[in-house]
């Protein structure tokens, strides 16, 4: 199957945000024709791809019309029917990954289950489906726990910081009634900073990794970038890498995984560990910086792992790259702010999503490369502050620079989701 007009692999993806958006100059650089399933015609892929029918990523029948010609089917977010990819599997279309590893993405107590048999170290958890089980784990990890909605969580959603059984008595009634999704509930982990490993497997199993990162977290959502993470103990970074493998190959993931992590000191003075937090499948938050900052991007190399092509070179291309996103605007219009930031930088690289502004919301990032860490992370932010229409701020950081780390509180723990919709 391909192209009918020109023979050319054809793509589908379902999502029409950012992701597919940021999917189409490596599809065209490859010669592949996407075809993208959008919300509506103004979502942000429709804007860049020609070929992005309208359709709701749950309506079967618009999968089914998504796949016709396809070589293969891809995602860029997890809410699918794995019942419906199946389906689509059965007749004949490659779905990469495969709906018996999505529901991994998909479903956190699917999810802590599997990790758990493969031997990955996780935070401590359980299911809880009453107020007595909560209190009974709560009273086992010294009266605070995490407690996550199973489905559906992202940028903050779906996750509670509690101390007492009734701090999630609302969610436990909906859990029950069915009105809202199974909960689980997992320890608060004495993080220092949130780690990212990003990789892409092939079908076969040949499998890349790209530089292990650091996340650097605002109210629950990512505001930055670093690659790759500063002062990582190599063999935290071993142990990171080794895990998302695993990860990876235990899950049968086919396409770029990206795992998140907590890394917890070493009371002894050893090595930091590292802890799963969420996975996601597909291109990610925290491989925007591949764009611009590594020899493959995870878009290009997403394209390459679905269609069984031979994987490109992740080496990062400069000492340092910061990506920093872009979250809301003061501005009306983000472009407006174009002219002021390429001036003050022209080597900053910026993309915008085309996206209408809403407080917080994921608007674009800007991502700079560079030997010296402190003046790329400020250039990073400052044109960052620009587009958020925060002159100020720019100058702030300009002259300021950042820390090296902004560690991460458990409070401040979000689920990996549609990148900022």
């Amino acid at each position: 199957m391909s192209d009918p007009r020109t023979g050319a692999p054809l793509v589908a993806v379902v999502g029409g945000g950012q992701l597919a958006r940021m999917m189409a100059p490596a599809a065209g650089a490859l010669g592949v024709h996407l075809r993208v399933l959008v919300e509506d015609e103004r979502a942000s892929a429709a804007q860049v791809v020609p070929d992005a029918p309208v359709g709701a990523a749950r309506d079967a029948e618009a999968l089914a019309r998504l796949v016709r010609d396809a070589d293969v089917l891809t995602f860029e977010h997890e809410h699918v029917s794995g019942e419906v990819l199946d389906r689509l599997a059965a007749r004949g279309t490659p779905v990469r990954p495969s709906a018996a590893a999505l529901v991994h993405a998909q479903d956190k107590v699917v999810m802590r289950t599997r990790l758990v048999e493969l031997g990955v170290p996780c935070p401590d958890w359980a299911p809880v489906g009453d107020e007595t089980a909560l209190a009974a784990f709560l009273a086992a990890h010294g009266g605070v726990g995490i407690v996550k909605t199973s489905r559906g969580g992202y940028d903050g959603k779906g996750v509670r910081r509690v101390t007492a059984a009734a701090d999630a008595a609302d969610w436990l009634a909906a859990a029950a009634d069915g009105s809202g999704a199974a909960l689980l509930v997992e320890e608060q982990v004495p993080f220092t900073r949130e780690l990212a490993a990003l990789v892409a497997r092939r079908p076969g199993g040949e499998l890349r990794a790209w530089p292990v990162v650091e996340s650097v977290q605002r109210d629950g959502v990512c505001a930055e970038v670093v690659a790759p993470a500063p002062g990582l103990d190599p063999r935290t970074r071993d142990a990171a890498l080794a895990l998302a493998r695993a990860v990876a190959e235990g899950l049968d993931v086919v396409g770029v995984l990206a795992v998140e992590l907590f890394e917890v000191a070493d009371p002894a003075g050893g090595a930091p560990r590292v802890l799963v937090n969420e996975l996601a499948m597909r291109p990610h938050n925290s491989g925007h910086w591949t764009i611009d900052g590594a020899e493959t991007s995870q878009f290009e190399q997403h394209l390459r792992a679905v269609l069984d092509l031979p994987l490109g070179p992740t080496t990062a291309r400069a000492r340092w790259t910061v990506m920093a996103n872009v979250l809301g605007s003061t501005l009306p219009d983000p472009t407006a702010a174009l002219p002021a930031v390429l001036a003050a930088d022209p080597g900053a690289r910026v993309q915008l999503y085309g996206k209408q502004v809403r407080a917080g919301r994921k608007l674009g990032h800007v991502t700079v490369c560079g030997d010296d860490l402190a003046e790329v992370r400020a250039r990073a932010s400052a044109a960052a502050a620009r587009l958020r229409g925060d002159d100020d701020a720019a100058t702030s950081t300009r002259s300021a620079g950042h820390p090296t780390h902004d560690a991460g509180r458990q409070g401040a723990v979000r689920d990996l989701g549609p990148e900022g919709r």
